[in-house]
């Protein structure tokens, strides 16, 4: 075979996954303007007596407290308006839960630390489903509310801003049961329970559904998990495992912990019969894949690229950001992967090297640097894919890129599409996030050369790891690395509707 033969079957095979990727996600994706609600959820107050359990009243039996200060229920998020909460700014989570896995269910404590950002009388978490039994604020017993997706918290005494907080909710049963999740996709049910084991996804919403949260991803935390089940299932999540402790009755405690602050759509678990492989990348960076035993050693072998890919990003975008790197791949057909920081999730099936690389380069865009609001979801998608055409070009050969972007502009100009930077919520992972926001990043790369282009991506990591960004950020740092204005450069590509021209390479919407 030629080379250039070889080259163009590369480049069909790469347009193929990203065109089932793109597929899978359109067909299944329905996202409302609110959280996911339960089918039937009586508003309630309660609080705790003693050791008497909990005290569940219907509103109308017992009025609110006096709360003159509340905090907002709801970020503002332009997509999103009632994800996440205002007032405080939560910092710390310690996820304490018991899980079994056959009739799945949990029993749990959370407890999160924050600090106020202003004068609080109350405060709202985002929580469906499951069964509160107590609430506690800084060890004393508080009063509560669940309205929707809303759990609002009563403080036992006024809060100042700039007084930490410690917020404890105590809860049970069985995540999703009452919740409609007719609508969503598997990659936002938050606790996927699938009989022989547990994964996590929850983008954009679906953290909630199984531990009460700020769920926004503007308020990122650090993370403890305890995380207790029985033998000989183990558990994977993100960041390091600290420590296994025997929990007596044939379970076993396993206790991780993430260093690094992270947006709660990237929290994950992996529970089931797993092994757990584990090696370096050249540079030495710690890789550990759990793979479910009945994971073919093909598949496997899918994952042995992944420590060249991931020094190879690194000298692009800045050291790798994290303690570690892994996958968790569970034996179920899940259509997607996603980026769940320190330890991305897979199913069975959807497992090639576009894939692979795709949530390896979110550690650095998505992960490290999160969006600021769920508008900019082409700094997350974009990037990554993005990256994914570089270790193409770096893995086969400096044309192969060339091949790539004609072939994905081709794609574009076939049919109207909302721009990257303003999709619409309802086109949240949709082929104008990905391939457009991927070609917008070629074209600056051609605008403003080599150098200026690679230097803007190692410095806009750097200026925003472990924080938020937004898609003016980006600009900004482009423009001044650069020394280039582009603005119009930036609005044809990220705002208008029309695909811009790459007059580099001799493309131009008009001829297709």
């Amino acid at each position: 075979m030629s080379k250039n033969r070889a080259r163009l079957l590369l480049v069909t095979t790469l347009l193929l996954a990203a065109s089932l990727a793109c597929q899978t996600i359109t067909q299944a994706f329905t996202v409302e303007t609110d959280r996911l609600t339960p089918a039937a959820s009586p508003t309630s107050v309660g609080g705790q007596s003693g050791n008497d359990g909990p005290v569940n009243t219907p509103l109308a039996e017992e009025a609110s407290p006096d709360n003159p200060q509340p905090g907002a229920a709801g970020f503002g998020d332009p997509y999103y308006p009632n994800f996440g909460n205002g007032g405080y700014d939560a910092l710390h989570y310690i996820i304490v839960l018991d899980a079994e896995i056959g009739p799945n269910t949990i029993t749990a404590e959370v407890t999160m630390q924050a600090a106020a950002l202003e004068d609080l009388t109350s405060l709202n978490l985002d929580f469906v489903g499951l069964e509160v039994d107590r609430v506690a604020v800084d060890g004393v017993e508080a009063q509560y509310k669940r309205s929707g997706g809303e759990l609002t918290i009563y403080l036992p005494a006024p809060l100042s801003a700039g007084e930490a907080i410690s917020v404890s909710v105590a809860y049970h049963g069985t995540p999703g049961r009452g919740v409609d999740l007719s609508s969503r996709p598997e990659y936002e049910i938050g606790w996927g329970h699938y009989g022989e084991g547990v994964y996590i996804a929850g983008e954009p919403g679906g953290a909630s559904s199984w531990y009460p949260v700020n769920e926004h991803p503007s308020d990122k935390a650090t993370y403890e998990y305890h995380i207790t089940v029985d033998d000989p299932n183990v558990v994977g999540a993100n960041g390091l495992l600290q420590e296994t402790i025997p929990a007596g009755d044939g379970e076993t405690t396993y206790v991780w912990a993430s260093v690094h602050p992270m947006g709660s759509y990237l929290t994950t678990l992996a529970i089931g019969e797993f092994d757990l492989e584990t090696s370096q990348s050249p540079e030495g960076v710690l890789i550990r894949n759990y793979f479910e035993e009945s994971i073919a050693q093909s598949s496997r072998n899918e994952f042995d690229v992944t420590g060249e890919m991931l020094d190879y990003f690194a000298s692009l975008f800045g050291p790798y950001p994290f303690e570690a790197y892994g996958v968790a791949v569970h034996d179920t057909p899940l259509g997607f992967a996603l980026e769940t920081q320190t330890l991305s999730v897979f199913g069975s099936w959807f497992i090639n090297e576009e894939v692979i690389a795709h949530e390896l380069a979110h550690m650095w865009f998505g992960d490290s640097v999160t969006l600021a609001t769920w508008q900019d979801i082409w700094l997350n998608e974009g990037f990554a894919t993005y990256a994914s055409w570089l270790w193409y070009e770096h893995a086969y050969g400096d044309g192969i890129m060339d091949d790539i972007v004609n072939d994905y502009y081709d794609v574009m100009a076939s049919f109207p599409h909302q721009p990257p930077a303003d999709p619409g919520a309802d086109n949240l992972f949709s082929d104008t996030v990905y391939t457009r926001g991927a070609l917008a990043l070629h074209a600056l790369r051609l605008e403003v050369g080599e150098d200026s282009f690679f230097d803007i991506l190692y410095t806009y990591h750097e200026t925003y790891k472990y924080g938020n960004a937004s898609t003016a950020d980006f600009m900004a740092v482009a423009q001044a690395v650069s020394g280039q204005d582009l603005g119009d450069f930036f609005q044809a590509w990220l705002y208008e509707t029309e695909l811009p021209d790459i007059p580099q390479l001799g493309l131009s919407a008009d001829d297709f």
